[in-house]
């Protein structure tokens, strides 16, 4: 279980800094069913790149260490799950968004419990091999 957590937080920081530069370099293009969405939302598109990149770095900061700081797992599966929360906040306010946005809210609902479940693995595993 500590290398599926390894793995894990390695692959959601990847993907997320790739997600968040495509987000800066294309803008509102980068978002399904909004690309003539204007310029502010192409500005705060943009600048959420930024952010997410940064999220995903975090992500990968954490991969780095060993053990795999269980803390820090459940800090980024939180903000993670509060992403999916808003969506679904989104969906009452709003209404139904594009099909790919309810892909990527049950992503962000379904994958926190995974890391949660596993946060501590890495730890645990360490600490079973010093005597």
């Amino acid at each position: 279980m500590a290398r599926a957590l390894r793995v894990l937080t390695w692959t959601m920081g990847v993907a997320c800094v790739a997600i968040g530069f495509f987000h800066i370099l294309l803008g509102n293009a980068a978002i399904p069913g909004i690309a003539d969405a204007g310029p502010t939302v192409d500005s705060f598109g943009r600048f959420m790149g930024a952010v997410f990149t940064g999220y995903g770095a975090a992500w990968i900061h954490v991969a780095r260490q060993a053990p795999v700081p269980a803390r820090a797992v459940r800090w980024l599966s939180a903000v993670m799950l509060l992403g999916g929360l808003a969506r679904v906040l989104s969906i009452a306010a709003d209404g139904r968004p594009h099909g790919f946005q309810l892909l990527l809210m049950a992503i962000e609902l379904g994958l926190p419990p995974v890391y949660l479940w596993l946060a501590a693995a890495d730890e645990r595993a360490h600490a079973e091999v010093r005597p």
